[in-house]
């Protein structure tokens, strides 16, 4: 999900869902905008300013942040009204001028495009490129975007500035420079990795989701792009952010390909205490699927970019928790320290189990967040909130401080970002790969059927299941061998009682000893299947 922060700071919970929704519409829109067909024109590379060079490293981003940090936050300028009042057909024909792209004729494999102002985009963001140790502004010129009208061109060049970019690089064959990462909107960024279709989407850091008060959005004000040699396989980007309660200074090392992977370094300065502050966070969305069925007919059994919170926590439990689209705001934690991972995982790659042949649900990626070193104590926190349409981002997941963030105290943190296909370390072991529920027939009790894979036939009467509730009972738990997923199926009857919200968990064992992932869910009477 991509989100101009400066037309969504400070909203009530009630008002994010129809935020999302605007805001999905432009995920889509950036895929698009360069789809349009019209005759190419050769313009030369985008002008890069050779004059206006000064000394840049990363300490260069660090001391402005910090430097920032100490005076009140300033609403970032706008694009003016001439271009935010343009439709959204008019801004589809403003198209970058693809042979405009810079480094596009030079032996480095990279190559970057860049995203006019207008429409909805309002924030203006300076983009450098850095070579030779100094950084250069990326100016705009009449001839940097095809567009419908000339004197929409003639603004451009006058506003001088841009909405972001994306990077190219050969990701799928060697002879074409494939679109794999897109900065654009807040602190909000998109990759995908050898493959893949855009799904989910990251950012740089998440203030006050789901609170009364209304979520800020953090914006990335500024970019240097470091020129990568001809020989070079990554690229490093560094950011500038800034938000009401913050600033801080970004390095993120990229490595396009199979799969994607990014090393984020990050260094906060923050201007006031917060404690409500999410680090690397993900932001999805999950219509329905598995046990949480479609609320109106859709001949699709799934729709959604992502299908479950993973986690890897201190002690290396993995934890499996599939997502919900509930009736009301959920917010569920997961206490740690020192947090081995998490991300939010789309595990089913084939077409059949989403049956949806434009969307490509099957393509879309998942993200998984490493972090480097010791995070502490905290918790990974997962907000799902109610959605009637997948134009919605509905899931934020991020991991939660402690302590949380206190005023002039700098906080610095890394993390390894990739943008995976499978499960991570889960190769060949015992994992969960289908969760379903409904009514046990012969009872009509409440029953939930759990799916796991790598689980030998001759293993299974071995197996115990421990499967616990917090409030009613757990009335039956047994297992069976499943030959259709080389694994087993574990069922589970319970009675949640009076509860409206009840919290499952179930852990397998062999020998005393755990086998595979813990399985959570989170049971509320008015979200369940019947």
């Amino acid at each position: 999900m991509l989100r101009i922060a400066n037309v969504f700071f400070n909203l009530p919970v009630k008002q994010m869902i129809d935020n999302r929704f605007s805001l999905k519409i432009l995920v889509n829109l950036v895929v698009s905008l360069f789809l349009v067909s019209s005759v190419s024109i050769a313009y030369a590379e985008t002008p890069v300013s050779k004059t206006d060079g000064k000394p840049f490293s990363h300490d260069s981003v660090v001391e402005v942040a910090q430097k920032l940090s100490q005076t009140p936050f300033i609403e970032p300028k706008q694009a003016p009204e001439a271009l935010t009042k343009i439709d959204y057909s008019t801004y589809r024909q403003i198209n970058f001028q693809q042979h405009a792209a810079i480094w596009g004729n030079a032996p480095t494999p990279f190559s970057i495009q860049l995203f006019a102002p207008g429409y909805i985009y309002k924030q203006l963001v300076d983009i450098d490129v850095v070579e030779n140790g100094k950084s250069f502004p990326v100016a705009v010129s009449e001839s940097s975007f095809r567009v419908p009208d000339e004197s929409i061109g003639k603004l451009l060049e006058q506003v001088g500035k841009y909405a972001g970019f994306r990077l190219h690089y050969p990701i799928n064959r060697d002879d074409y420079k494939d679109e794999f990462l897109v900065f654009q909107g807040a602190s909000y960024f998109r990759g995908v990795s050898k493959g893949q279709a855009y799904g989910l989407s990251t950012r740089g850091l998440a203030i006050n989701v789901a609170d009364p008060k209304g979520e800020e959005y953090p914006l990335f004000k500024k970019f240097w792009i470091e020129r990568p040699s001809s020989h070079q396989e990554a690229i490093v980007v560094h950011a500038l952010l800034d938000s009401v309660s913050v600033t801080g200074a970004y390095r993120f090392a990229i490595y396009p390909g199979d799969p994607t992977r990014m090393g984020v370094d990050v260094k906060l300065f923050p201007r006031q205490d917060v404690k409500n502050v999410g680090l690397a966070p993900l932001t999805s969305m999950f219509m329905h699927g598995g046990i949480d069925r479609a609320d109106t007919a859709d001949y699709r059994p799934a729709v959604h970019d992502s299908e479950g919170l993973l986690m890897e926590k201190g002690n290396n439990e993995k934890i499996w928790r599939p997502l919900n689209n509930p009736r009301g705001l959920q917010v569920s934690s997961f206490m740690d320290e020192n947090p081995k991972g998490f991300g939010l995982m789309q595990p089913h790659r084939k077409l059949d189990y989403y049956q949806d042949l434009e969307a490509n649900y099957h393509l879309r990626p998942s993200a998984w967040v490493e972090p480097t070193g010791d995070w502490g104590k905290g918790r990974v926190e997962l907000v799902e909130i109610p959605s009637d349409s997948e134009a919605n981002d509905n899931i934020v997941a991020y991991w939660k401080p402690e302590q949380g963030l206190k005023k002039g105290q700098p906080f610095t943190y890394s993390y390894q970002l990739t943008w995976v296909d499978q499960i991570p370390k889960t190769e060949g072991k015992v994992k969960v790969v289908r969760t379903a529920g409904g009514r046990k027939l012969s009872t009509d009790k409440n029953e939930i059927v759990i799916d796991y894979s790598h689980i030998n036939a001759n293993d299974v009467s071995h197996i115990r299941v421990d499967a616990s509730i917090s409030s009613g009972a757990i009335l039956e738990s047994r297992i069976e061998s499943n030959p259709s997923v080389d694994g087993a199926r574990v069922f589970i009857t319970f009675d949640p009682q009076d509860a409206e919200v009840a919290e499952l968990r179930v852990q397998l064992s062999n020998k005393d000893k755990p086998l595979g992932m813990t399985w959570l869910y989170r049971f509320t009477a008015e979200d369940w299947p019947l």
